[in-house]
């Protein structure tokens, strides 16, 4: 749900201001925004000096944040205690910030030139041995020009195509020595006369083939690079494992005095910028914000214990504020709670619509049973999903997909049971399980109709939540969303009783008040509404969809199981039918998860959801950066 918030006013004389600011940043829950003009002169911008402070500030504070990125150094897990930083300490934070950016850039770049002078080595280094056995028969042989060459696995052939072609333009007057590599290739090293070496690019052009080019920085040939990347393949281990020590000394030295320095640089800002929010005369200070409703009475206590009655706290009527304004916070109860992983994938709905989360939580893991609904496939997540809660920290998004998980395996086993499935149809074969609602492998239309149901009141309840959502906003859409609602029930019975599943009498009741709430939705609406309601009758068929995956899903895993007796071999076909069941059990926790966010993004959001709202972020103390928690 949405949680209430309530509009207040501090009022005070001007000379309280900043000690009002700390007051209300200590308590950490007032939202503010600009106030409204309230009186001639309101309100007042900073003065220049504190545009140019909230720069310096933002400076610094990028400057230490940098090098605590720069360096990993970890973040306390409880904010160090602020003080209120005079000039010295922040000209020595300044100081000490650069110094460390400076020396954590130059430590950085170290490494990532070490990192890929050792990946260079990495890869020249399958060459050495072979090349370095070659190249002692290269002083056998006075005045020559050398060629270092290395053919690929599928180029086996061209080597003796290539010692011909040299047979034949140079009469012989070659040596071409050939070494394999444990990779596959071939070494090859090519010594020819030096009066002759203008042509060999030409015979090796020929035999497609590339001569191993020389690593910039080590030599010119390869007998000169060979002995220089090996001492660089011993040396650079140590040169990293002391740029590492250096860091690591950086952060046991500065890491403590950094991390003050950002939690109090960053209250500093926070009380700059809140001034900035503020508006005054020369003798007294308005701020507004919001603050979720109950907690006024903690603010004002906290006000009134620091200034008496010199800071005053008043509650804005409703009246003089939209609910555009308003930032959002989300509670849910703790069931529903991993859910708003999902909603929170979409920007925040505004203040004064509805919070879907509830419903996420009730239809999204329906619809994944749904389509899954296997007893063996939703253990199998249930095992995946607990994993997963086991080594995941509380309040972290991995720990609410787990939990979310764990709904959709719990509704994946039952109406397993419903439809009597056990890796689909083993259950049948080994345990007996019949199915108790229907079998979804034979009785397909039975599954449609249950998809389409579920999709009718899916989308009806939506139209429901949109007409309540807009009631005293727009209330001729909310009566026109309450219509299309009655429309698509009256076409289901009217449907139903043309097949006989109801009364038959009930076709030509329905059928008369469908044409009497067209034309008035029409009026209501306008021209779109015959659109937006054919729209709807759409979304409501793409729930057929959950029909499509969760029929699929069955007769992979039948097939899958028909493997065992159809490979001639027991063996071959137990391991088939496993591969099959792990690839159907990837493809049945993915597709439904996709499927199942489709039919709520698209067709159930689409009539009630309401997107824009505003983050509630109250003005309060550094916390450590963590994990966006579920």
């Amino acid at each position: 749900m949405i949680v209430p918030m309530t509009k207040v006013r501090l009022l005070g004389a001007r000379k309280h201001l900043p000690e009002a600011i700390r007051t209300v940043q200590d308590a950490g829950v007032l939202h503010l925004a600009q106030p409204a003009a309230l009186a001639p002169g309101l309100p007042s911008a900073p003065a220049a000096t504190d545009h140019r402070r909230i720069r310096q500030l933002e400076r610094l504070l990028a400057d230490v944040q940098f090098a605590r990125s720069l360096l990993a150094a970890p973040s306390p897990l409880r904010s160090p205690p602020v003080a209120l930083p005079d000039v010295h300490a922040l000209a020595v934070w300044a100081r000490l910030g650069r110094r460390v950016r400076r020396r954590a850039e130059t430590l950085r770049d170290r490494r990532l030139a070490l990192e890929e002078e050792q990946a260079l080595v990495a890869r020249y280094q399958r060459f050495f041995k072979a090349f370095a056995s070659l190249e002692l028969a290269r002083h056998r042989f006075a005045d020559v020009s050398a060629y270092h060459v290395v053919l690929r696995p599928d180029q086996s052939g061209q080597l003796a195509r290539l010692r011909a072609a040299l047979a034949e333009r140079l009469d012989n007057t070659f040596e071409l020595l050939a070494e394999p590599l444990p990779t596959g290739e071939t070494a090859l090293l090519l010594l020819v006369p030096a009066s002759v070496a203008r042509r060999i690019d030409e015979l090796l052009a020929e035999a497609n083939v590339q001569e191993v080019p020389m690593p910039a920085g080590y030599g010119g040939t390869l007998a000169e690079a060979i002995p220089r990347l090996l001492r660089r393949h011993d040396e650079i281990p140590a040169e990293l494992a002391s740029a590492q020590r250096e860091r690591a000394d950086l952060v046991a030295r500065h890491g403590p005095e950094l991390a003050r320095a950002e939690a109090a640089v960053h209250d500093e800002l926070e009380r700059r910028r809140a001034i900035g929010l503020s508006a005054s005369t020369m003798h007294a200070f308005v701020m507004e914000g919001w603050l979720p409703s109950g907690t006024e009475s903690a603010l004002a206590g906290a006000l009134d214990q620091q200034f008496h009655d010199a800071v005053m706290l008043e509650t804005v009527g409703r009246e003089h504020w939209r609910s555009d304004d308003a930032p959002v916070v989300l509670r849910n109860p703790r069931l529903f709670r991993p859910f708003e992983t999902i909603t929170r994938m979409l920007p925040l709905p505004r203040y004064g619509t509805i919070d879907p989360t509830p419903f996420v939580g009730v239809f999204f893991p329906m619809f994944f049973g749904l389509m899954l609904g296997d007893v063996g496939y939703g253990l199998a997540l249930a095992a995946l999903s607990a994993v997963l809660h086991l080594k995941t920290r509380p309040g972290s998004t991995p720990r609410a997909v787990a939990e979310v998980g764990g709904a959709c395996a719990l509704f994946g086993v039952a109406f397993g049971v419903a439809f009597g499935e056990f890796f689909g149809d083993l259950g049948r074969r080994w345990f007996g399980l019949e199915p108790l609602l229907f079998d979804r492998e034979h009785e397909v239309l039975a599954f449609l109709g249950l998809a389409v149901a579920l999709g009718v009141a899916h989308i009806v309840l939506g139209l429901v939540l949109g007409a309540i959502a807009s009631r005293h906003t727009h209330p001729r859409t909310a009566l026109g969303r309450l219509l299309s609602a009655a429309i698509v029930l009256l076409i289901v019975v009217a449907i139903l009783a043309a097949m006989e599943r109801l009364p038959h009498a009930l076709l030509m009741p329905a059928t008369v008040l469908i044409l009497i709430a067209f034309p008035a939705i029409v009026i209501l609406e306008g021209i779109v509404a015959p659109i937006e309601l054919f729209t709807t009758l759409g979304h409501i068929l793409s729930y057929a969809r959950i029909m499509a995956l969760g029929t699929a899903s069955v007769m992979l895993a039948i097939v899958a199981n028909q493997m065992v007796g159809a490979m001639g071999s027991v063996t071959v076909g137990v391991l088939f039918a496993l591969l099959f069941h792990l690839v159907n059990f990837a493809l049945g926790v993915f597709s439904p998860s996709i499927h199942a966010l489709r039919l709520h993004y698209v067709e159930f959001f689409g009539t009630f959801y309401s997107p824009g709202g505003t983050k509630y972020q109250p003005l309060g103390h550094w916390s450590p950066p963590r994990e966006r928690p579920a």
